[in-house]
């Protein structure tokens, strides 16, 4: 099943360090978020990625073409480095897709630029890559596949804590709410969509606006609920927690074995 990881954001929310890396390549320990994303998917046997660049793309497209397996194993090296023996588990053959899909286009206006690349796939995966989770993959796909939904994304709970206020007409607060009081549940940015989804899309539409509503008015969009572990990286202190996370051993999205 072919994952389309969107890419080409530029990041503003974490412009302190998105100016100099995009943001997929933000490290969270020694390897880039989107490193830890497509770990994620190759865990459930996921290993057909298509990468919707814009922002640094060419920073992207480096990474991948200096990636080589041994970087990332355990290994012995011999005959001055001509020879190269990986020790323990072989990592999955990654088949990478890199996209410039436009440096100011919105989520739905990427994904209809790879429409081509995913048009022999009844149903695709999708990410913003730039959160962490340890939602269960296969009974997600397992669900949507057995409903007659169009789309799906994972529905978490808030990372972060904030306060509701309700008003009178008078405009006089009436009421200050804790978040965490609230049964509030928000997009976790993990998707699951049959081909179909393109029949909702409209020219220059962002994905979860206007092709959702249509879909909402069909019956035919879900969410799976997962109350686990979920973090989208959108600031310093959200990539400050990951890594402090990383220090200590604590890594619930962390799925696949034998990795330090």
């Amino acid at each position: 099943m072919k994952v389309v990881l969107f890419c080409g954001g530029f990041g503003t929310r974490i412009r302190e360090y998105s100016e100099s890396v995009p943001k997929p390549m933000i490290p969270i320990g020694h390897y880039p978020i989107l490193w830890h994303i497509m770990w994620y998917y190759s865990h459930y046997g996921h290993h057909d990625f298509i990468l919707c660049l814009g922002y640094q793309a060419n920073i992207i497209k480096q990474y991948f073409f200096a990636l080589r397996p041994e970087i990332y194993s355990d290994c012995i090296i011999s005959d001055n480095g001509k020879h190269v023996e990986i020790l323990g588990n072989q990592r999955p053959d990654w088949r990478v897709t890199l996209v410039d899909t436009g440096l100011h286009r919105n989520i739905g206006e990427r994904l209809v630029a790879v429409k081509h690349l995913v048009q022999d796939e009844e149903i695709f995966l999708a990410n913003y890559s730039d959160g962490l989770t340890d939602a269960p993959l296969s009974s997600m796909i397992e669900n949507f596949k057995r409903s007659e939904k169009i789309a799906s994304f994972v529905a978490v709970r808030p990372s972060f804590n904030f306060h509701l206020t309700e008003f009178d007409k008078d405009g006089s607060v009436n009421r200050v709410i804790p978040s965490q009081e609230k049964e509030m549940w928000i997009n976790g940015g993990y998707f699951i969509f049959r081909n179909k989804i393109f029949d909702y899309i409209r020219d220059g539409e962002e994905l979860v606006l206007e092709p959702f509503k249509r879909l909402i008015k069909e019956r035919r969009l879900a969410a799976y609920r997962h109350p686990g572990f979920w973090r989208a990286m959108d600031t310093l202190n959200d990539k400050r927690i990951l890594e402090e996370m990383v220090e200590r051993g604590e890594m619930p999205w962390h799925v696949f074995p034998n990795r330090h």
